[in-house]
């Protein structure tokens, strides 16, 4: 009963999630991205090439042009997936047209400017609702379906139809605009990596030594950090010993290095990215609290 309440709660936060991504997303393409004439990614890029011509509401077009991938979604790729993309792409629509009043309002004139924040805001929005689990539609889908049935990176795939994108821009409205649409789908890009990969950037790191139980008590006594033992055997020596695993900030990197080199100069370290790290052991438990404070 208690799983089922967390999940039915979960489910009420990710669809809230979604629709404040799909606001941001939608406001920055009013703001910065349509006053400057520029295009983004999918069937959204492919509906503002329509609306610069003919004027015909983008957040509509775009749900219009979903529709038959939708439909090869729901074939190919399965009912669970698609129902996600289709609340998405429903609520992303609806968003772009409730917010067209932006256009009259957009804060700067510079495109350099425009495409840059016109990046940094979708890439915002986006990242917020693929972290989730779900999806605004258009090339999305597509880049699905010809990494499962033709094992082509997805990300490779959705460069390559944006690019034609950006192609017919260039040919319709001018090399300048396309160029700056460019800039703003990479920096939309980057941004929206790193929402999903998370702002809690920290460090991952195993320690193999001689001295690795003074080591691990200065870490936790200095830096607050729990740590873990792993169970390590000798490939060439078959000696076997405990590697500690600890999980520290970006800041606490520096004092680390200085607490192992200073307690063994032979200790072997591995240093690896971890984007997002949960629960009581980052934080450090009661327990190891106590523990500190009884040595």
């Amino acid at each position: 009963m208690r799983l089922t309440a967390a999940i039915s709660q979960w489910q009420s936060l990710r669809y809230l999630g979604v629709v404040f991504g799909c606001l941001i997303a939608a406001c920055s393409i009013n703001l910065f991205v349509v006053p400057s004439h520029f295009l983004t990614g999918g069937a959204t890029g492919i509906a503002m090439i329509v609306y610069y011509l003919a004027d015909f509401p983008i957040g509509l077009q775009t749900f219009i042009y979903n529709i038959p991938l939708l439909i090869a979604s729901y074939k190919l790729l399965g009912k669970d997936y698609t129902v996600d993309v289709i609340i998405g792409t429903v609520i992303f629509s609806a968003c772009i047209d409730a917010t067209r009043f932006l256009n009259a309002y957009a804060p700067v004139e510079d495109l350099m400017l425009a495409s840059i924040y016109g990046g940094v805001f979708n890439g915002i929005g986006y990242g917020i609702v693929f972290r989730m689990n779900s999806s605004t539609g258009g090339f999305d889908i597509l880049g699905a379906i010809v990494k499962k049935y033709y094992s082509m990176n997805m990300g490779a795939a959705i460069f390559a139809f944006n690019c034609c994108i950006v192609a017919v821009a260039g040919f319709l409205f001018g090399i300048q605009p396309a160029m700056f649409t460019l800039i703003c789908m990479y920096v939309n890009s980057h941004v929206t990596d790193k929402v999903i990969a998370g702002l809690n950037r920290s460090k991952a790191v195993l320690i193999i030594s001689e001295n690795i139980e003074d080591i691990s008590e200065a870490i936790m006594y200095e830096l607050k950090r729990g740590v873990t033992y792993l169970h390590g055997q000798g490939g060439f020596s078959r000696n076997e010993r405990d590697v500690a695993m600890v999980v520290v900030s970006l800041t606490q990197m520096a004092k680390l290095k200085l607490i192992v080199y200073t307690l063994d100069k032979n200790a072997f370290m591995i240093i690896m990215s971890a984007n997002e790290v949960m629960g009581r052991g980052f934080t450090m438990p009661r327990k190891t609290k106590e523990f500190i404070s009884r040595h």
